[in-house]
């Protein structure tokens, strides 16, 4: 596909689809948007995009459809729901659904767009809103290979590394059991760190002795600074982290495998959230813990 000539539609313009769909219109495709908030698309609109006014209109007139959205509710009502993407879907047009939702879900639509005509991929994406916006997500893949190279161009104005794992919902299992192994580097970087605290460690030195021990991690390095300045500002929230463990927990349950760990980590997060603390960032998950243990990790001075 030719990015001057490709039309391309996106659905959900939230933290992550805004800046994706911008970057969408950076790399020169003529872009139809929808958004549940209109304000969203306004903005978008003076910056080139075309308005619509339902999910079946941008698939109307799009050969590839992008969506990210918030759950697997969202996503079903979005594809199958009155006035959906599949509703509007173009013979041999590809659906892209970007969230972070079940393989279940995805191979339902993927079966729906089929009767269409149309292709389905499932590509979660990893990075964060950092990542969104330059560009630069890691995207993982589920669908036939051949339907996603017609789609390289455009899964490549979002992200840098795009993996092809499998037929759909692969790549769905893939973000899944990834934000779940994040989620169980989490719940021990908040239990250490209070731990520390409650031994008398001075917080900033521990995270400099454990960020070059084997307790290091991508996630301890990227949250342990934001909790010694006191930093709970989202930016994949709470809430968020604890929809992507349930679902993980739950695909192991079908499958007949025991996640412990990462059940506990989805009580964690669960506490966190009854706290009131579900629209914060992940590392707010230390906060219970420390009006239990009467301690406060931050940095001194």
């Amino acid at each position: 596909m030719s990015e001057s000539k490709t039309r391309v539609g996106f659905v959900g313009l939230g933290v992550m689809g805004k800046p994706m769909a911008r970057n969408l219109l950076k790399a020169g495709f003529a872009l139809t948007v929808h958004n549940r908030s209109r304000a969203a698309v306004e903005e978008l609109a003076t910056e080139g995009a075309a308005r619509a006014f339902s999910a079946a209109e941008v698939a109307r007139v799009s050969e590839v459809v992008v969506t990210c959205l918030p759950g697997p509710a969202d996503v079903e009502q979005v594809y199958l729901g009155p006035d959906g993407v599949v509703d509007g879907a173009q013979p041999d047009s590809v659906l892209i659904d970007m969230s972070t939702i079940d393989p279940t879900t995805h191979r339902k639509i993927a079966a729906a767009a089929a009767e269409r005509g149309a292709s389905y991929l499932d590509a979660p994406v990893s990075g964060g809103p950092a990542g969104a916006q330059s560009g630069t997500l890691t995207i993982m893949v589920g669908g036939e290979a051949g339907v996603l190279e017609r789609a390289r161009p455009v899964l490549q104005a979002m992200g840098e590394r795009i993996y092809h794992m499998g037929p759909v919902g692969a790549g769905a299992a893939t973000k899944l059991i990834n934000n779940m192994m994040a989620a169980v580097n989490c719940a021990g970087m908040a239990e250490g760190m209070v731990l520390a605290v409650k031994s008398g460690l001075d917080p900033a030195l521990f995270a400099v002795v454990v960020a070059n021990s084997s307790g290091a991690s991508r996630m301890f390095a990227s949250l342990v600074p934001e909790i010694l300045k006191r930093n709970f500002e989202p930016g994949f929230t709470i809430d968020l982290h604890y929809k992507d463990v349930r679902l993980a927990v739950e695909l192991g349950y079908a499958l007949g495998v025991r996640l412990l760990a990462s059940s506990v980590a989805s009580q964690v997060l669960q506490e966190a959230r009854g706290a009131g603390l579900g629209k914060r960032s992940i590392n707010a998950q230390i906060i219970p813990l420390e009006r239990l243990s009467g301690v406060e990790v931050k940095a001194s001075g």
